[in-house]
């Protein structure tokens, strides 16, 4: 009689959800949706109802749950479809969505700010589009978002403090771009952050500026300034950031010498020094690291005798290990 339960339960999930109603909310968003993104979704979503209407299964890439008396659109995935034209404004309809995925398509133009009313969003997705102008700063108001991917758009302006109001965010992609000016410090007080990638852009300032908060920073990870127009040196504080295994810093314009402090972050397993204008030598201690598998330094003005440790290997530019 125990193992008839959980059948039991899904059934009755299952019952419920095929002779619940669909909010017209969600109906009325996605048949917009539907006409706006043309017949390379059309032959996967057949009938009027999202969610199915008992004799349809739900539409392909669309997940509903239930929630009271009738049923909403929490999941939306309709990715690698060569979908093209603007993002679909009535995405932002679907007030109960907690996935969205739109990435691998061509999607033009910008990202609309009421992006800010999908207030209960946690993963957003949309690299490898052709999204233009600048990040709104609605997108600070996404307060449960943990992952954000916006990676190989033509995004521009400045990165918007904004998005140091998301107290949930573990993963930010903001990886080839145009984003300019200064990444904000303000970034570095968000308490979850674990990845940060704003490589390849177009990005000034110096890394003391990006750490300069107290405590900044505490649970990052993995750090991307790759391929950007930053400037200075490697500052001793960097030491702080006690989690940090990445550290990538190639094709700047940074100087000076490395800091002997470098070699105290304990979890250290990759630094990237190559293609810029250090000088001096490595602290010996790096060689010693118990964790530093890679360290890069070509194209910079070290001393005779200063070497690289292991075989430099070119970083992966997707990041698909990191979705969820």
């Amino acid at each position: 009689m125990a193992r008839l339960l959980p059948l039991f339960f899904i059934f009755s999930l299952f019952f419920s959800l095929s002779s619940s109603k669909t909010l017209k909310r969600d109906v009325k968003a996605l048949n917009e949706i539907k006409a706006s993104l043309g017949w390379r979704v059309v032959y996967a979503w057949v009938g009027d109802d999202p969610c199915g209407d008992g004799n349809l299964p739900p539409w392909s890439g669309v997940t509903c749950s239930l929630q009271g008396d009738y049923r909403v659109v929490t999941e939306l995935e309709v990715y690698a479809v060569s979908i093209v034209g603007p993002f679909p404004i009535a995405v932002t309809n679907l007030l109960d969505l907690t996935r969205l995925d739109l990435h691998n398509n061509k999607l033009t133009g910008p990202i609309p700010p009421q992006i800010g009313r999908l207030k209960r969003l946690k993963i957003l997705n949309l690299r490898w589009n052709k999204l233009q102008d600048v990040l709104p700063a609605e997108i600070g108001e996404l307060k449960s978002l943990t992952h954000l991917y916006l990676s190989f758009n033509s995004l521009k302006g400045e990165i918007p403090k904004e998005l140091a109001t998301l107290p949930e965010l573990r993963y930010l992609y903001l990886h080839q771009n145009r984003f300019s000016g200064r990444i904000p410090a303000e970034l570095g007080t968000l308490q979850k952050l674990q990845h940060l990638d704003v490589g390849n852009n177009h990005l000034v300032g110096t890394i003391r500026q990006l750490i300069r908060i107290d405590g900044c920073f505490p649970s990052l990870r993995n750090l991307y300034l790759n391929d950007n127009y930053l400037t200075g040196g490697v500052p001793a504080e960097l030491a702080s950031l006690t989690n940090l295994e990445i550290l990538y810093l190639s094709n700047n314009k940074l100087s000076g010498v490395i800091p002997s402090e470098v070699a105290h972050l304990p979890r250290l397993t990759s630094l990237y020094l190559d293609h810029n204008q250090f000088a001096g030598r490595i602290p010996e201690a790096l060689y010693k690291h118990p964790f530093l598998k890679e360290m890069y330094i070509k194209g910079n003005s070290f001393r005779a005798g200063v070497n690289p440790i292991g075989v430099h290997t070119v970083l992966e530019l997707t990041d698909s290990e990191f979705l969820v």
